[in-house]
């Protein structure tokens, strides 16, 4: 670069235009990441993994994306301004891929992963410069998620546990307590026979409770049952 032009591209950025348009750019960097701060706050609240720091950094760094994408190419006559901006939405599935995982036959981590997702196209929103929608956009993801939780009927989700029992060996003792389970709707996953010289039979059920399933109860019934010498989770 020659002395003239580096004095040109001094006095250009320099220029009050040129800071303004910056300025509205950092604006945007700044906005995105403090609605991402917003979304993941929620779930920092709900003791999710993904918390404040991961979905303000994947808000700001979309935002920065978008802005490199639709500003950063401008020198060239032909740059496709979404390219580099549409590979922000499959390459923020590789964070979503380390918060799902599956236990017990029941996924978990998807409302996370599938806000974190959400949380990318608000910055690319936010730093397209669509200020209202990307705005509502996080508001109603954060109303959502909050709703969903405080109503009862919504939050009502499967769960996975464990039921470990001790029973009197007898026969069909195993069978008979599985089929009570059935019955109780609590599905079955697994379960592991552990037999001792004392007439004792010690299983562990891993099961799936239904939505909303009241698990006091059950157990309650299950200390109950002649042949049952001890049962915990």
């Amino acid at each position: 670069m020659t002395v003239d032009s580096l004095g040109m591209a001094i006095r250009g950025m320099t220029d009050p235009m040129f800071l303004l348009s910056e300025a509205e750019l950092i604006f945007r960097v700044g906005l995105a990441c403090i609605l991402g701060w917003l979304i993941g706050n929620e779930r920092k609240n709900r003791n999710k993994s993904a918390g404040t720091r991961t979905h303000a950094i994947v808000a700001l760094g979309s935002a920065l994306a978008m802005v490199v994408s639709k500003y950063g190419f401008m020198d060239m006559p032909d740059h496709d301004a979404a390219r580099v901006a549409a590979q922000v939405i499959s390459g923020v599935g590789f964070l979503g891929a380390g918060i799902i995982f599956v236990r017990n036959n029941l996924v978990n981590g998807l409302t996370t992963a599938a806000g974190m997702w959400a949380t990318a196209s608000v910055g690319l929103t936010v730093g397209a410069g669509l200020y209202v929608i990307g705005i509502a956009s996080a508001l109603l993801l954060i109303v959502m998620q909050i709703i969903t939780h405080r109503i009862s009927y919504l939050a009502k989700v499967a769960s996975a546990g464990m039921i470990r029992m001790t029973l009197v060996q007898e026969k069909d003792a195993v069978k008979n307590m599985r089929k009570y389970l059935d019955d109780s709707r609590v599905d079955v996953a697994s379960v592991k026979i552990h037999k001792n010289k004392k007439e004792e039979v010690k299983l562990e059920f891993e099961v799936v409770y239904p939505p909303g399933f009241d698990k006091a109860t059950l157990f309650s019934h299950l200390a109950e049952m002649p042949g049952v010498i001890t049962i915990s989770e």
